[in-house]
C-alpha cells in the first residue's frame, strides 16, 4: 500500500512502524505545519489538506522521567523498581515533539541523564502487537 492511499489513524501509523520501520506523521498542504501524530486535520490551521510525512528519526531529548512502578506490560519486559523505564519528550529534528521511551539509558541513575541529547529512533524489538516508539542515545 503506497503512503498516500492510507487513512491518518493510530492503525496506519502502527504499520508504518512494524511494516516499514518508519516514523510517519502528517504535513499540513495549507500551512506546512508538521505534525507527528496521524490526524486527519492540521491542529495548527484546522485544515484538512495534509499529506503523509516521514521523519527522519533523528532528534533530541527535551525532557524525561524515570518510571519505576510500570503497567503489567513493562513489567513484563523487566522494568520496575529495581530496573526503571525512561520515558521523554523527544524533539524531531523536523521541529514537532513526541513522547516515547527512551532506551540505551540507565534509569537507576537519571542524574546521568541529560536533555539537549541526541537521540535516534530505534526499532528493534518493538513489540509488533504493542508498537512503541523508542528512542536512544546517538
Amino acid at each position: 500500500m503506497n503512503d498516500e492511499s492510507r487513512e491518518f489513524t493510530g492503525a496506519s501509523f502502527n504499520a508504518f512502524l512494524t511494516e516499514e520501520k518508519s516514523l510517519m506523521g502528517v504535513c499540513c498542504q495549507s500551512c506546512g505545519n508538521l505534525s507527528a501524530e496521524p490526524r486527519p486535520m492540521c491542529p495548527a490551521c484546522h485544515g484538512k489538506d495534509v499529506e503523509w510525512f516521514r521523519f527522519s528519526g533523528r532528534g533530541h531529548l527535551s525532557t524525561f522521567t524515570c518510571i519505576s512502578i510500570v503497567t503489567n506490560a513493562m513489567g513484563q519486559k523487566g522494568y520496575g523498581r529495581e530496573n526503571p523505564c525512561c520515558s521523554g519528550i523527544v524533539t524531531l529534528e523536523e521541529g514537532p515533539r513526541i513522547s516515547a521511551q527512551i532506551i540505551g539509558v540507565d534509569g537507576n541513575n537519571p542524574q546521568g541523564i541529560k536533555t539537549g541529547t541526541e537521540v535516534l529512533l530505534d526499532l528493534e524489538g518493538m513489540d509488533l502487537d504493542r508498537p512503541a516508539l523508542a528512542f536512544r542515545p546517538v
